[in-house]
């Protein structure tokens, strides 16, 4: 169940909206449109630690993303890394086009891909 949820911004006519939301003290970026270079910005703010204390976890859920250009592959990198040391990003529901193009660029291995969020959740 969720704690808090907000909608975070939406870009364009419908093409892209992030909402954030709490659960159990894990930020939930649920993501839905196409990411590139007009949006990518958009899913950079989103996915900074609302919590600047380290140990900041986030799951984003990027089941609604049928498209990611390399804008998008460095907004999740530059997640990464502002999730380090001793926090995570997690990758939860993405789709076949996306997944794709994360495994060819190697960021699978640096970035947990989940099935559902639960799963990305239930990973301690």
């Amino acid at each position: 169940m969720a704690d808090t949820v907000e909608m975070y911004e939406q870009t364009g006519p419908e093409r892209l909206s992030v909402f954030r939301s709490t659960i159990d003290g894990v930020t939930v970026v649920t993501v839905t449109g196409e990411i590139d270079h007009h949006t990518s910005g958009v899913l950079r703010d989103a996915l900074a630690p609302a919590d600047p204390a380290p140990g900041a976890r986030t799951v984003a859920d990027l089941g609604g993303v049928p498209f990611m250009d390399s804008s998008g592959i460095n907004v999740l990198i530059a997640g990464h890394q502002a999730h380090q040391p001793t926090g995570w990003l997690r990758l939860a529901g993405v789709r076949g086009p996306v997944l794709r193009t994360l495994e060819i660029v190697g960021l699978t291995p640096l970035i947990p891909c989940y099935p559902s969020v639960g799963d990305a959740l239930a990973d301690d």
